[in-house]
């Protein structure tokens, strides 16, 4: 199909605004085709109303509605074919085998809320049923539920141009709870999200669902974003990206005169501690594991391992060896864009610099754009815990590795880590007893913990937590992914001594829809008084 650039509000296509983007592909610095065009106010302004407006709608539809459309959006999406894995690939550099199971991710996943929307326990129904003659007081019939919490702005991440943006997981699970989504997509991919576009809107008219379910907007985050995040009508926020557009966005969420939830996820180091015993049973392969992770997807993913911390011994030595072996020979692959090219290079130059940091490996400069070479850096645990800086995050294809001298250097690291999406520990199960402290500490740091294994690779399941304490979050009590996601955008009500019609299906005494609840403390799927299990 043909790109058009304009913004897709309310399933109508506008373009009032004269100031346009364009997209380059950052792997030559050339301008692809077609202008997108800025939204306008006015175009902010309907698409908010209308997604208020389809909020409201979705309320009183049958809950299966909600799921049908998002089986369509997901079938939609798969019958772009072949176009929109291109157009990825041209709009970011990367390869299109990336995209072929990032497309699959992102089907995936509105399928799989889908089926959480069908299975409907989700709502957490709690039922306290009266007792009229309880002595001194009456009971009164009390029953609590979630509900669609109102119009949702997502923004789409740089380095996921589509399981993290216009049909990812944001937007799946605030469409799956009831809430109308307004998409701000992201300048380095505007192609790709024109393209997603089409087919949620698609979705949304073969459904007969309300147009304003779904829009599409354009245009830069000082302006266009901060603009969304501050209408009166907007409830929620879905970020991903950096902590520097994280911390605006929950600014000016924040000094709205109602102030709303930035569920933002701004990156991470993602801490690997290397414990004695797998270095004694695998160095060989933890070096080659450890060394894909770092450099997948150009170290351009928020779980990439940042910082890899052992005990000093000539078994630690000749793993660090053995790693920057093998990262000085992984060729430059070309970053996202310019922009966090230039970021990335002064980042890792700020840390050659600092004082007591040494180079490990770096492979060879390139001269075509854009291109980010992997390297591996070391320095000891005192010169860590001394400089915050070291502690930040370079977004790339880098790792740092900190040497302790002894267990109690390893636990003063942990200490001082700020919050992180993930933390890793590889180590025999003799290790994870002696280590129990870290452990401990990690625990209060992170939001998953893996054992002998790589942080990278999110699994899209219905336990997995991808957030962490701040600043690798917002808020450490939600997910960004995974179905436990959709809490985010949803708020409890309660309905105390409603007659039965006029109650939510959900919480009417038949159960018709058959969820499972909490009537009068105990976890039930059949209907009130027991008629039914």
């Amino acid at each position: 199909m043909t790109l058009h650039g304009m913004n897709f509000v309310a399933g109508g296509l506008t373009a009032e605004n004269s100031t346009t983007l364009t997209a380059v592909d950052p792997a030559t610095e050339l301008k692809l085709e077609t202008n997108f065009h800025h939204a306008s106010e006015d175009e902010l302004d309907r698409a908010v109303k209308e997604a208020d407006l389809a909020t409201r709608e979705m309320r009183e539809l049958p809950v299966k509605r909600r799921s049908s459309l998002l089986r369509k959006m997901a079938t939609e999406i798969d019958l772009l074919g072949d176009e929109l894995i291109v157009r990825c690939s041209a709009e970011t550099g990367l390869p299109v085998s990336r995209f072929e199971g990032e497309r699959v991710r992102m089907t995936n996943q509105l399928r799989m809320f889908a089926d959480l929307v069908d299975e409907g326990s989700w709502v957490d129904a709690r039922i306290d049923t009266a007792i009229p003659d309880r002595k001194p007081l009456p009971k009164p019939d009390v029953r609590r539920m979630l509900i669609s919490l109102g119009p949702v702005a997502v923004f789409c991440a740089s380095n996921f141009p589509l399981a993290f943006s216009v049909g990812g997981g944001d937007t799946a699970s605030a469409i799956a709870a009831g809430c109308g989504v307004v998409v701000k997509a992201h300048g380095s991919h505007p192609g790709t999200a024109e393209l997603v576009a089409t087919a949620l809107t698609r979705a949304i008219a073969k459904e007969r669902m309300p147009r304003g379910a779904f829009s599409l907007i354009h245009g830069p985050g000082a302006t266009v974003g901060t603009a969304l995040v501050k209408h009166p009508l907007i409830c929620a926020v879905g970020f991903t990206g950096s902590r520097t557009g994280g911390t605006a966005l929950i600014d000016a969420a924040a000094s709205r005169p109602d102030p709303i939830p930035v569920y933002a996820e701004m990156g991470s180091i993602n801490p690997v501690f290397i414990l004695p015993g797998a270095l004694a049973e695998r160095a060989a392969a933890l070096a080659d594991g450890i060394k894909n992770s770092v450099t997948l997807g150009v170290g351009q993913f928020c779980t990439n391992p940042g910082l890899i911390v052992g005990v000093k011994s000539p078994q630690l030595s000749s793993f660090v060896q053995s790693l920057g072996g093998l990262m000085g020979s992984v060729p430059p692959q070309p970053m996202l864009n310019a922009k966090i090219y230039r970021s990335y290079t002064a980042g890792v130059e700020e840390l050659k610099d600092s004082a007591e940091v040494r180079i490990e490996a770096e492979a060879e400069q390139e001269s075509l754009p854009n291109r980010a070479s992997a390297a591996v850096l070391a320095t000891d645990a005192a010169t860590f815990v001394a400089n915050r800086q070291l502690a930040e995050e370079v977004f790339g294809p880098s790792t740092l590795v900190v040497e302790g001298a002894s267990h109690s250097e390893l636990i003063d690291v942990a200490e001082h880590l700020a919050g992180h999406l993930t933390a890793t520990v590889h180590g025999s199960e003799a290790d994870l007893a002696e280590y129990r402290d870290l452990v401990a500490i990690l625990e209060r740091k992170v939001g998953r913990l893996i054992f002998n294994g790589v942080p990278t690779g999110v699994e899209v399941c219905h336990s997995m937590n991808h957030g962490g304490p701040y600043p690798a979050s917002a808020d450490p009590h939600f997910t960004s992914v995974g179905t436990a996601a959709i809490f985010r955008f949803a708020r409890p009500i309660c309905y105390q001594g409603f007659p039965e019609s006029q109650l939510p299906p959900e919480l009417r005494d038949s159960n018709p829809l058959q969820i499972y609840r909490l009537l009068d403390g105990v976890i039930d799927n059949g209907v009130v008084n027991g008629q039914q299990n």
